[in-house]
C-alpha cells in the first residue's frame, strides 16, 4: 500500500498541515474535510486512491494539526479558508485537480470552482450540500438564526454543537451498526475543537456559514456553464444533509451520478469500501473520457 506522508508548509505566516500520498506526476485529487472533522477523516481514503492517483488533504486553518490563530488574529470566514487552501495549492505548483467535498469541504470547493472552473477535472460531493434542499432544519434553525443576530440562545446551542455527545451522533446516527466506527474519529474531533480559543473559532464559521447560501445562485450557473463530471455519494440517512441535496445537482447537472448508501453523514467511516469503489470507478472513467477528448 502507498505509503502516506505528513507535511507542514507555511502559507501567509501561518504553518498549513497537510497528508499527500501518490506520484505526483499522476492526476490529482483535493480532498477537501468537513466539521468538526480535519484530514484525518481521510487517512483511509488516501492510500486506497494512491496507487493511481495523487492525493492531497490539507487541514484548514484553525482544524486539525494547521495553525488555529485567535479570531483575534485571522478572520475566519469560508473566503479567508478557501484563500489559503489556493495558496497551498499555488505553493505545491498544483495546476489542475479532481475534488473529493464532504461537508464543509462543500463551501470551499464551490469558491475553488467558480474562481476558475478549467482546473477542476471532476468533483465527487459526499455529503456536501450546493442546494437550500437538502438543509434538516432541526439541525440548522439555531445556526441560521445566529447568523443574523449573534444572539446568546443560539449561540449556547451551537457551542453544545461541540460536545462529545453531539460530534458523537454525527458519527453514529443513520447507522445499522454503530459499532463498526471508531471511537478514535470522533474523539480526535472533539479534542482538536475544544482547544482554548478553538470554539471561538467555531462559532465564528457558524456565523459565516449563511454565505454559502448567498453564492448558490451563481454556483448553479457556474456548474451549468461548465458541466464538470460530478458524484454525489451521500448517506441517505444523514440529519444534517439530507438526500434532497444529493439529489438537486441533477437540477443543474442532469448527468450528475446519484447514489445513496445506507449510512449517516460521515460515510467513509462506516462505508469505507463501497465510497472508495464508486469513487474510483466514476474517477476512472470521467478522467479517461476527459484524456480522450483533448
Amino acid at each position: 500500500m502507498p505509503n502516506v506522508h505528513h507535511r507542514w508548509v507555511e502559507v501567509d505566516g501561518h504553518r498549513i498541515f497537510y497528508r499527500e500520498a501518490g506520484d505526483e506526476a499522476l492526476p490529482t485529487i483535493l480532498l477537501l474535510h468537513g466539521a468538526p472533522s480535519s484530514s484525518f477523516m481521510f487517512r483511509e481514503l488516501l492510500p486506497a486512491l494512491a496507487d493511481q492517483y495523487h492525493v492531497l488533504a490539507p487541514d484548514y486553518i484553525g482544524f486539525g494539526l494547521s495553525d488555529a490563530p485567535g479570531v483575534d488574529e485571522f478572520e475566519y470566514t469560508f473566503d479567508h479558508l478557501t484563500d489559503v487552501i489556493e495558496q497551498l495549492l499555488h505553493l505545491l505548483d498544483v495546476q489542475e485537480f479532481a475534488m473529493y467535498v464532504q461537508d464543509y469541504g462543500a463551501p470551499v470547493g464551490w469558491r475553488l470552482l467558480m474562481r476558475d472552473p478549467s482546473r477542476i477535472t471532476a468533483i465527487v460531493s459526499q455529503n456536501g450540500n450546493a442546494y437550500e434542499a437538502g438543509f434538516v432544519d432541526d439541525f440548522w434553525a439555531p445556526l441560521w438564526r445566529y447568523g443574523i443576530d449573534h444572539n446568546s440562545q443560539d449561540e449556547a446551542i451551537l457551542r453544545e454543537s461541540l460536545s462529545l455527545d453531539k460530534i458523537s451522533w454525527q458519527y453514529t446516527h443513520g447507522i445499522a451498526e454503530p459499532s463498526v466506527v471508531s471511537p478514535d474519529a470522533w474523539l480526535h474531533d472533539v479534542a482538536m475543537v475544544n482547544r482554548p480559543g478553538n470554539p471561538e473559532v467555531q462559532l465564528a464559521l457558524y456565523a459565516d456559514y449563511p454565505s454559502n447560501r448567498s453564492l448558490y445562485p451563481a454556483l448553479h450557473e457556474v456548474l451549468r456553464r461548465s458541466r464538470p463530471p460530478l458524484l454525489a455519494v451521500w448517506g441517505r440517512n444523514d440529519e444534517i444533509f439530507a438526500p434532497a441535496g444529493a439529489l438537486a445537482f441533477r437540477d443543474d447537472l442532469p448527468d450528475a451520478d446519484v447514489i445513496l448508501l445506507d449510512g449517516g453523514h460521515f460515510l467513509l467511516e462506516s462505508h469505507l469500501d463501497e465510497v472508495t469503489s464508486l469513487v474510483r470507478e466514476f474517477l476512472g472513467r470521467t478522467l479517461r473520457q476527459a484524456g480522450e477528448q483533448k
